[in-house]
């Protein structure tokens, strides 16, 4: 542990000459030795890894099975049919599997920053990469620390560790200190970690550890331990293929069993069997879902989010709790002024916040102490020019601010006059001023009057606030001079525009909202009081707390937390898997290196683009472009329509499928005289070209004005629940038994005429059936036949496509139809025209009883 070494002793063990730094054979070995200072990131998976992994669903190998058989009895065109749509899902997988990696690595195009260090006695500069063990690195004002560091000089050094612990106050650091016990992370004064700022003063550290053995390192190493899990939707999904795959072997199995005892060929058989199976198998769902999942990537993209995972996409709209970072997502990760004593400041008092900081000016950006960024830029919003003014007045001393005199004090001289400017605690300030400058005149300063401000200003820091005091003086010499009391300010982290609402739009959603932080928690609660999320004091859980409790009483203890403060990296993945016990979708976001390990566990994990971690981006399913909270509100919202489309898509392609069944099992055991009602070609063309067209226009559903009033779906809640599973079964049966009709009318003139009249109204009564998943409750008049434009195309134009099928010849061979009468064409319709009539007739008796 190298904060408990002395720096001698630190020099010594890393066999450092203090004034050489390493030499280039030493640098050479080393980086032979420990490698480059480089995180490792997830091992990226082959394109043709990726093509392999798409043939391992249940329902693909049945088909992949049929396809084989089809080429054992030598049906080449149903072979070559089936394997062509199996490898064109295949693609479509690996190609939005790729476009979801390269929009990650899009948005982590950053450059590699520059340090500099001492080698062979020489300063120079080096990309942080090349850093090895034992190397001086330089820090000053503004510096990213590119490892972890032992500090062996210091000079009045502050480190941003928020991206780290969570805390957004600058930690002081000191080269000599030593500690003789074991100490977190923050309380290690003499240590500087790689991934935070230097916000003040400047040091030289030797390094201790890079990449994988940082601390930064240690906290990636978690999320490689944990298991990706599958969404909802894709568990569902795997679910219902194997239950459609154990029902079809068994089907296809009772099939050829009845066949046999009927008496008909083996191999009329075994093609019938082939039929079934793919009668049972929606083949175009696993694109439908892919499909639907991409055009969801361009609807995000508006929303400000970039989808690393597809799955994230739809287990968003069951999200029922959002574990929330509380510094720079909830709020703006820098100080700000929010409150001000006396309301109209005074000008020495901008003055004073403008010439007393130690803050630094780069071309573009200020660098320095968070709480001396807000005061300059407030004095900077009120016209006062720092630069200009340091360039007017003439320093002439300064003294630091320090924790015991808990003032900082300059002096300037400006012509003949010299001017005393002081800020700091105000209980200390005020012991110190007999007069104060009010209402634009200097008025003694009492002791009642004393004990109102000091009162008044506790009533601030009560809000969580910051608050600094200002004083000053004048005179053409000052030690007579008294100080005056100019006023004092409240500071804060302020919470982002646009968060309270997008939290009331959750209360409204009923998603739950946990503040998740490292910082104190009276600051937590604070803010969690004026976003909403709690008004109750008693909401909130320190890590201290947590660390005390087993998991089932942490389980319990969520149920009634909002506000989890100064909690690690490691509380923060208790936290997730505590909601997750307890039934609930969690979504975490957060930006931090401190966060990623939680990203990961979470259901959905939510990094922010602008200031997140590489680390935080790379443990996320999607990042945010603008780190605005209200955008996941947005995406939520999103993700709810989206699974509205897919489940829709989902009970369709389904009753299709039913009714296909039915239609063929009805024909073996009502009819055992006659050939297959339909090819196994045929019911193919039917899933592909006239079942999944409709379907993939579902996606293009426009949103649903309600959905945010809706309570989240259950994790476990079944795509056939509410009604659906009793609305697929129904239209299925009315499929299958209007297709038989159909069928056994047709048989009257010939088996191929029967043939075509059941694979047209199989074909047509489902595309008038989609329709119907417009709104299983409300009449598709009263929603707007017209709203869905796309849908009502693709059933327009598959069914004059379906017409063709019996005009061209070309169609006729490969789909074995024949030209129909106009007599036939009308029974068709007809027939096809009742899936949308019950419908309509069975949702008048719906609103009837409701």
């Amino acid at each position: 542990m190298d904060y408990r070494k002395t720096i001698k002793e630190i020099y010594e063990e890393y066999k450092v000459d203090p004034k050489l730094g390493l030499t280039s054979k030493q640098v050479k070995e080393r980086i032979e030795l420990y490698g480059q200072n480089i995180l490792e990131k997830e091992k990226k998976k082959s394109l043709i890894k990726m093509f392999v992994e798409q043939f391992k669903d249940p329902m693909v190998v049945i088909l992949i099975v049929g396809a084989v058989m089809s080429l054992v009895l030598g049906e080449l065109i149903d072979a070559s049919i089936i394997l062509f749509v199996l490898i064109l899902n295949a693609f479509i997988g690996v190609f939005q599997e790729s476009k979801a990696e390269k929009s990650l690595e899009a948005l982590e195009k950053l450059n590699s920053p520059i340090v500099q260090v001492l080698r062979d006695g020489h300063v120079g500069s080096i990309d942080y990469q090349d850093l090895t063990i034992g190397d001086l690195v330089f820090l000053s004002s503004g510096s990213f620390v590119p490892a972890d560091l032992r500090l062996v000089e210091c000079e009045q050094l502050e480190i941003d560790e928020s991206m780290l612990t969570g805390e957004n106050e600058p930690v002081k650091k000191q080269a000599e200190f030593v500690s003789y016990q074991e100490l977190p992370i923050m309380e290690q004064k003499n240590m500087a970690f790689m991934s935070t700022y230097v916000t003040k003063g400047k040091a030289v550290g030797l390094v201790t550890a890079i990449a994988k053995q940082s601390e930064v390192g240690h906290i990636a190493k978690l999320l490689t331990d944990q298991k990706t899990e599958s969404s909802p939707l894709q568990i569902k999904l795997a679910q219902l293929s194997k239950l459609l795959g154990i029902l079809t072997v068994g089907l296809c199995g009772l099939m050829f069993v009845i066949g046999l005892i009927q008496g008909k060929n083996l191999f009329d058989m075994l093609l019938l069997a082939i039929s079934l199976a793919v009668a049972a198998i929606p083949e175009g769902l696993p694109a439908i879902v892919s499909i639907t999942l991409a055009f969801s990537v361009q609807a995000m993209s508006k929303h400000h989010a970039i989808v690393r995972k597809l799955g994230g996409v739809e287990t968003l709209g069951s999200v029922s709790v959002i574990c929330s970072d509380k510094t720079g997502t909830l709020t703006q990760n820098r100080m700000s002024v929010v409150g001000t004593y006396p309301s109209n400041v005074p000008a020495h008092m901008y003055e004073c916040m403008s010439l007393c900081h130690d803050v630094s000016f780069g071309d573009d950006r200020m660098f320095g102490d968070p709480m001396e960024l807000a005061l300059v830029t407030f004095a900077m919003k009120a016209n006062y020019d720092p630069i200009a003014m340091k360039k007017e007045y003439h320093k002439i001393s300064e003294v630091p601010f320090e924790s015991k005199t808990k003032k900082m004090q300059v002096t300037y001289q400006m012509g003949s006059r010299r001017y005393l400017f002081e800020k700091g605690a105000i209980d200390v300030l005020l012991k110190e001023c007999q007069s104060e400058y009010r209402d634009g005149r200097i008025e003694p300063l009492s002791s009642i009057r004393k004990e109102t401000l000091q009162k008044e200003a506790n009533n601030l820091a009560n809000q969580a606030l910051r608050v600094l005091a200002f004083a000053y003086k004048e005179g053409n010499g000052l030690n007579n001079e008294p100080l005056i009391f100019l006023g004092y300010v409240g500071l804060m982290d302020p919470p982002r525009k646009g968060v309270k609402e997008a939290i009331e739009t959750c209360h409204k959603a009923s998603i739950k909202i946990a503040m998740i932080t490292g910082d104190h928690p009276n600051t937590a609660l604070a803010i969690a009081k004026q976003l909403n999320i709690t008004q109750n004091p008693n909401s909130v859980l320190t890590g201290n707390e947590i660390e005390k409790m087993g998991d089932e009483e942490l389980k319990r203890q969520v149920k009634t937390h909002q506000i989890f403060a100064r909690v690690s990296p490691t509380h923060k993945v208790r936290i997730v898997e505590a909601y997750q016990r307890n039934g609930e979708v969690v979504s975490m976001s957060g930006d931090g290196v401190n966060d990623a390990p939680a990203l990961k566990k979470a259901d959905v994990g939510i990094a922010m683009g602008e200031s997140g971690s590489d680390v935080a981006k790379q443990a996320s399913d999607l990042v945010l472009t603008d780190d605005h909270f209200a955008s996941i509100v947005s995406a939520i919202e999103e993700g709810r329509n989206i699974y509205l489309n897919i489940k829709k898509a989902i009970l369709y392609l389904l009753s299709c499928n039913i009714g296909e069944m039915m239609a063929l099992i009805l024909s073996v055991i009502l009819m055992p005289h006659t050939n297959a009602l339909m090819s196994a070609v045929q019911i193919l063309w039917v899933n592909l070209v006239t079942d999944a067209l409709p379907a993939l226009a579902y996606s293009l559903e426009p949103e649903d004005p309600y959905i945010m009033n809706e309570v989240p779906r259950k994790k476990d809640e079944s795509v056939f629940s509410h009604g659906g599973g009793i609305f697929t079964l129904m239209n299925g049966l009315l499929i299958g038994t209007i297709t038989l009709v159909a069928y056994r009318y047709g048989l009257n003139i010939s088996h191929a005429y029967g043939q075509t009249m059941a694979f047209m109204v199989l074909s047509i009564s489902q595309l008038i059936h989609a329709l119907n998943l417009r709104s299983m409750n409300h009449s598709i008049f009263k929603i707007g036949i017209f709203k869905n434009k796309y849908l009502l195309a693709t059933c327009v134009l598959s069914i004059a496509l379906q017409i063709s099928v019996t005009i061209f010849p070309f169609f006729k061979i490969l789909l074995k139809t024949v030209s129909l009468s106009m007599n036939a064409w009308i029974i068709i319709f007809l027939l096809s025209s009742l899936t949308l009539v019950l419908n309509e007739i069975s949702k008048l008796f719906y609103k009837e009883e409701n």
